[in-house]
């Protein structure tokens, strides 16, 4: 299986319709928020709409540059994976949405702790305790306090703790975040990988391929891209 991994498009859907071909030669796609530009929401739902007439398969939340209400039209078009557990060929998505507080200057800023509510779907599922966790991909726009994918800049941090620990805990597949534009790459947290594809408005994505055995699924590759 064949997943496209994006995030922060930030109204760029010139750089959206670069990535037909790899849309079509995907079996999903997931994005990890910022469909609108930095204070200029309104350009936020037509990214979302230009998104699904392009994806079939696709799976999202929102950022914190996206205001809360963008939430709403997701979920009508029937793309949205935010406080869901939702499945896909035998994956379970879960996605959590807004950034981290910071300079209050975006209209999607929470505390660590409601961003984290949005997961509480897995743990009150009771699947958790049957060791079901293979299948499971997260969605956060807001990225886990890591090794480089939440770093602005050298021996600086961003990421969440609380969000580190519960997947430390909960064991996913795969995590996919984005927010912090400057942190694209690959970390592991316990046996999961944590991508930051960086932001698509600057041209970059990932592409993540996946077997499944008898065991279930793993992650069989990892590629950063760039248009």
């Amino acid at each position: 299986m064949k997943l496209l991994l994006i995030s922060d498009l930030h109204g760029n859907v010139d750089n959206l319709q670069k990535l037909e071909g790899e849309i079509k030669s995907a079996d999903a796609v997931l994005f990890a928020g910022d469909f609108s530009k930095f204070k200029m929401t309104e350009t936020g739902l037509p990214c979302a709409k230009k998104m699904r007439e392009l994806c079939p398969n696709l799976f999202c939340v929102i950022g914190n540059c996206d205001e809360p209400e963008l939430l709403y039209d997701l979920e009508e078009q029937d793309m949205s994976c935010e406080h869901s557990l939702v499945y896909f060929e035998g994956l379970a998505i879960a996605g959590s949405g807004g950034g981290s507080k910071f300079t209050g200057e975006t209209p999607n800023e929470r505390d660590e702790a409601d961003l984290q509510k949005d997961f509480d779907v897995i743990e009150n599922s009771g699947l958790e305790e049957e060791g079901q966790w293979s299948n499971l991909i997260l969605i956060s726009h807001n990225p886990p306090k890591a090794q480089s994918v939440d770093s602005p800049a050298p021996n600086v941090h961003a990421g969440s703790q609380i969000f580190s620990d519960f997947i430390e805990r909960t064991k996913p597949l795969a995590v996919l975040c984005g927010h912090i534009h400057e942190g694209r790459g690959v970390d592991k947290i316990g046996d999961a990988p944590v991508v930051n594809p960086g932001p698509l408005c600057e041209g970059n994505y990932a592409v993540m391929e996946l077997e499944k055995g008898e065991d279930g699924f793993k992650v069989s590759k990892i590629d950063l891209k760039s248009l």
